[in-house]
This record gives structure tokens, sequence and C-alpha cells, in this order.
């Protein structure tokens, strides 16, 4: 009997720029490279949006400089992932990567409803390897925010569970508290 294998076809980030700028994708096709595979991402609920500009909006203080706050922009993590974080916070100004994109960041933080699995595992490795010293994800399902710090060896050690009566102080800004209500779109 003959058995056949499919071994799957892994791109570099080279490769997956290479397909953007040539058009392969359709313009309004959300797509982002994890691990040497392409994702489609789901699209995105009036819900999350609210999550994502709400975050924005409690970070946007306390980050107007020396900090860009990217939403939903491309980060370079290594040769082959090129994720789309929710809320991205990098060092130095917009005009930094007008000709790369920024390689770390100093907080992540991903909004979850549909995607929570994906982003507690395949996103929180990917930034834990990458050694995104701080990863949130606004947690759409359980209405709580999961802090994660400490990464190492692939893995954030620590994890904390936030609610809505919580405050939050970011590990770059230890000085400042903002409510974790203050994250979430309305009920």
């Amino acid at each position: 009997m003959v058995t056949a294998t499919v071994d799957n076809r892994r791109f570099t980030r080279e490769e997956y720029e290479r397909l953007v700028e040539q058009g392969y994708f359709h313009p309004e096709e959300r797509i982002e490279l994890v691990d040497g595979v392409l994702y489609e991402m789901t699209p995105q609920s009036s819900f999350h949006a609210t999550g994502v500009r709400m975050t924005h909006v409690s970070l946007e203080p306390f980050y107007r400089e020396g900090f860009d706050i990217r939403s939903q922009m491309p980060l370079a993590l290594g040769l082959d992932s090129e994720p789309e974080p929710d809320i991205a916070v990098v060092p130095g100004s917009l005009r930094d990567y007008v000709y790369s994109h920024p390689t770390t960041a100093i907080l992540i933080v991903e909004v979850a409803d549909s995607s929570l699995i994906q982003d507690r595992k395949r996103k929180a490795s990917l930034y834990a390897r990458s050694g995104i010293p701080e990863y949130w994800i606004l947690n759409l399902v359980r209405w709580c925010l999961e802090v994660y710090r400490e990464p190492k060896d692939g893995v954030y050690t620590s994890r904390t569970v936030l609610k809505e009566g919580d405050s939050v102080s970011p590990l770059s800004r230890l000085e400042v508290s903002i409510p974790v209500a203050n994250l979430f779109p309305p009920k």
C-alpha cells in the first residue's frame, strides 16, 4: 500500500510581504502570518471594534512621547511572523516605521471574543518567544482582562485575571492606574 504525505507550505515574512506588495490578497482580506502560517482573521463585530478603540483611548495619555500606539498594524516578529495585534505600544514615533514595521513592542493587547483560544495559545506563545514583556487579552467572553508577564522559554510565567472593578498598571508605566472597566465597550 502506498501512502502519501502532505506537507504544509510555510512562508517567511519576506515572502509574505512580497505577496502583499504584488496584490496577491484582496485589499479587504485580513490575513496575518504567525509561525510561517497564513491565518485569515475573522471580521470584527462593532463590539470588538469598540473594545479596541476604548483600549487605545485609555492607553493614549500615558504613551504620548517616545512611543507609538498602533492599532491592527503589522509587527515584524522574527523571520516567519507578522501578526497584526489589536493594539501594540511600540518604542519610537510613527515616523520611525515609514520603511519597515516595528520588530518589538512593550505592550500588546488583543481584544478577544471569537479569537480567544488563538489569542491564548498561538499569539501568547509568539509574543512570549519574541520577548514582548507584557501581553493583555481583553476577554469579551468572560468580561475580564488577562494580564500576561514575564516571558520565558516561549511562555508567559505570570498570568493575572482582573475584573471590571480592578485597575491595571502597565509594566512600563507602573505609576499609572487604568480602571479595567474603561477598556470594555459599554454593556
